[in-house]
């Protein structure tokens, strides 16, 4: 047996390049005539339609929540903290949203999740698409970390904060042959320092997903959207702490977010989860870096190594290593970046 893997070891990676080379023009033309016919042909409607939209009161979700209200379709907009969302479902019934229904949830508490999913079921009696948008990032490094509290909740947030809401509405989703759109991003496997834990909960969330996609087969559709950098207006670096809080980090979705780096993206996937694509990619000339992650690791390891030592002096945010750098009142702490100017604070990685 070592024999024979040693054989394959030798054989099979240039194999595969070679195969790779003649099948990806293929693929490219089929890929591109199911994007012509889904697009011009056989385009969804999403009118009546009921889609669940979770962290909508901010960011990637909110914008989401505005590309949905152009197709006429009933929402569904879930986050922590109500009041953010009053404004957003005013802004989706001006652009054509036929119903907004705003709830106040926390979606890593599986609870909360049932109750958002069997209240959407009870008043509109179907769920089409669910839409799993919440996210938190981080821009630390792993041993600069003194306070490991934060370590679960990045993990609750980024990964069970979409396989609750997901194990709930999945049989309402069957029902109705539904869809769930992922918000994932780059960092599930293009390896990136300062943002460890937050790469591990999406490499987790991938293949959670994919292994999900096998299992319910053509009976609930998946559509996963990846992204690399994209700034919104949480890039200031702020957080605030309140201790002894349930949740203690104030999430990217529930800060207001807006740049057309966002708006694209989240134009792109709803027009991706509507047309029924399984990726959306943004933008895609990251896929590059695949090819070598797969077939020469080394090469990709000593380019991001020579990229980041040649920046000189390490800097980093302080955010949840548990050595703020504003004092605050005892209750509370404020939690800044390093900044680069008085009026301009480091940017930090964000959905």
């Amino acid at each position: 047996m070592d024999l024979f893997n040693s054989f394959l070891d030798f054989v099979v990676p240039p194999a595969s390049l070679v195969m790779l080379a003649f099948a990806w023009p293929t693929l490219c033309f089929v890929n591109t005539c199911e994007w012509i016919y889904n697009t011009y042909f056989n385009p969804s409607d999403m009118e009546d339609k009921v889609v669940i939209i979770t962290g909508a009161s901010s960011g990637i979700g909110e914008q989401i929540a505005y590309e949905y209200a152009k197709r006429r379709a009933k929402l569904v907009l879930v986050a922590r903290r109500e009041f953010r969302l009053r404004g957003i479902a005013e802004n989706a019934r001006l652009l054509g949203a036929n119903h907004v229904l705003i709830i106040a949830a926390d979606v890593v508490k599986e609870e909360d999740c049932r109750r958002f999913v069997n209240e959407t079921v009870r008043i509109y009696g179907r769920v089409d698409h669910l839409v799993n948008a919440a996210s938190l990032g981080h821009t630390f490094y792993f041993e600069e970390a003194t306070d490991t509290s934060v370590f679960p909740i990045l993990m609750d947030i980024n990964f069970w904060g979409n396989v609750y809401p997901t194990y709930v509405a999945l049989p309402h989703l069957k029902q109705s042959n539904g869809r769930i759109v992922v918000n994932a991003s780059v960092e599930n496997w293009l390896p990136l320092p300062r943002m460890s834990l937050y790469s591990a909960a999406k490499a987790a969330l991938i293949n959670f997903y994919e292994t999900l996609r096998l299992e319910v087969k053509d009976e609930v559709a998946i559509t996963i959207a990846t992204h690399g950098w994209i700034g919104t207006e949480m890039t200031g670096g702020k957080f605030l702490l309140e201790e002894g809080a349930e949740m203690q980090w104030k999430e990217e979705r529930e800060v207001n977010a807006s740049g057309g780096a966002v708006e694209e993206f989240a134009r792109m996937i709803v027009s991706g989860a509507c047309r029924g694509d399984s990726y959306v990619k943004y933008p895609s000339w990251y896929d590059i870096f695949l090819l070598y992650r797969v077939f020469a690791p080394n090469v990709l390891k000593w380019t991001f190594s020579f990229l980041f030592t040649s920046q000189g002096v390490r800097r980093t945010s302080l955010v949840g290593t548990g050595r703020p750098l504003l004092e605050g009142p005892p209750q509370k702490k404020l939690l800044m970046a390093p900044t680069t100017s008085p009026s301009r604070q480091r940017p930090m990685k964000m959905e």
